[in-house]
């Protein structure tokens, strides 16, 4: 696993030292084949009980890395026509960016030391932060960049002070010896885990914590978007499921508050979906609702739980990355992201509709999507939990599939605005683009036993 952090680190080395005739084509290459190395790992024997390795490489872990790895590829392809214009010095620091937040996100998900995972999770932010200040589209982008960095840091600072704080109890943070050896019930140790999965609440994020997310994605450009809807807010998720575990349902009261205002946030996000004009706006805030289903799951602390939430998060990487692509390729053409100016798609890009109706059925959890198995598991051990957030998830649901079928006709129905004239034809790279995106979404369809 260390030559797979070693292969990241030095794939953003090459970008700065190749030619600038070679540029892209060695990094989409690399990115490319670094895949292999990433997806063998599901079926490699490795030993999680290992104390004295800083990496472990579980099923969630792994699962959660190979997102990353598919999605480094895709982003560059996707933001090729975006950034060529510009100088060669900034299309290197551009890619060289991508390169470094991969890289850590993959050292994040398959590190079994919390210090490292810490430190991991702390150097997603100045890429990101990066993306959208510099490559933005509007001069919001600063604005946004400070809401993303002030949301994140805040957040951050009680899990740096519990994990000193437990480090100087136990005297270690690995996460191997706190599963051999799980803490007793306290009341200290529940402020303690509040303290801990506060931050990952506001990465995930959970409704209340979540304005930083349509402003980062309104502003950030493709690459930008399709990161943190793909991976970034899976980070949150992921260390959710390994705080929660670590300390046990008993040791965990104040979940049963953030589980139902998280249910509560579903219903609320979903009626918000409803009236946005912001094509990006209206995607960005969908994750918020998918991720509150996510965090409930995980919080009921059991099985099911736990492994609906692993399939979602994974289902919806794949396919909100997939809708901002879509968003792109109109916007790149049309110049607006107004849901009015991107009417009649349907006349003028016919194969694109297909791809918009798959994403978006796939959205709202259509059988046999895989958004499905991982919504129904979560739902069913939220179920077990309280019987009453049935009414609240059905409601839910159907604003789901409410507001990704207004997204659908909204976009390809209707007359086309008189304006747009001489729009260019989709390339095969956008076509390629879309592809890569729905065929491992279509794939694991047939592998839902493979991911429970």
């Amino acid at each position: 696993m260390y030559n797979i952090i070693l292969a990241y680190v030095g794939l953003a080395l090459s970008v700065l030292m190749c030619s600038n005739k070679i540029l892209w084509r060695i990094s989409q290459f690399s990115s490319l084949v670094l895949i292999f190395p990433v997806v063998s790992l599901t079926i490699m024997e490795y030993s999680s009980t290992s104390v004295n390795s800083a990496l472990s490489a579980d099923f969630m872990a792994v699962g959660l890395a190979s997102l990353s790895a598919w999605l480094l590829p895709l982003m560059l392809m996707a933001s090729q026509q975006h950034v060529n214009a510009e100088p060669m010095i900034y299309q290197r620091v551009f890619i060289f960016s991508q390169a470094v937040l991969t890289g850590a996100l993959i050292l994040a998900f398959l590190s079994s030391d919390l210090l490292l995972f810490y430190i991991a999770f702390e150097i997603t932010l100045l890429p990101t932060l990066m993306l959208i200040t510099r490559w933005g589209a509007q001069k919001e982008r600063y604005q946004a960049g400070t809401y993303f960095m002030f949301y994140t840091l805040v957040g951050s600072l009680p899990l740096l002070i519990c994990l000193i704080g437990q480090y100087q109890h136990s005297g270690t943070l690995c996460l191997d010896i706190f599963y051999l050896n799980p803490p007793e019930f306290n009341y200290t140790i529940n402020f303690w885990w509040l303290g801990c999965i506060i931050a990952f609440l506001v990465k995930l994020p959970l409704y209340g914590s979540h304005l930083w997310l349509p402003k980062a994605h309104v502003e950030a450009p493709i690459a930008g978007s399709m990161v943190l809807a793909g991976v970034l807010l899976k980070l949150g998720g992921y260390g959710m499921m390994r705080v929660s575990h670590l300390w046990g349902p008993m040791n965990t009261l104040s979940s049963e508050f953030i589980l139902g205002f998280g249910l509560w946030g579903m219903i609320s996000v979903g009626i918000i979906c409803l009236r946005q004009t912001d094509l990006k706006s209206l995607i960005a805030y969908s994750s918020v609702g998918h991720m509150a289903l996510v965090a409930a799951g995980i919080l009921s602390g059991s099985t099911w739980g736990y492994m609906g939430a692993l399939i979602l998060m994974i289902a919806h990487g794949i396919v909100s990355s997939c809708l901002f692509c879509l968003a792109n390729c109109w916007y790149e053409r049309g110049h607006t992201r107004n849901l009015i100016g991107s009417r009649g798609a349907l006349m003028m890009f016919p194969l694109l509709t297909t791809a918009w109706l798959t994403s978006s059925l796939m959205n709202l959890a259509l059988p046999p999507s895989i958004n499905l198995f991982g919504e129904l598991m979560a739902m069913v051990a939220t179920y077990t939990w309280s019987t009453f957030s049935l009414s609240l998830m059905v409601i839910s649901t159907v604003l789901a599939a409410g507001y990704s079928l207004y997204l659908f006709g909204a976009t390809q129905w209707g007359y086309t605005v008189k304006t747009l004239h001489n729009l260019q034809l989709l390339t095969s790279r956008e076509y390629l683009l879309m592809i890569l995106h729905l065929t491992p979404a279509i794939y694991l369809i047939p592998m839902a036993q493979w991911l429970i």
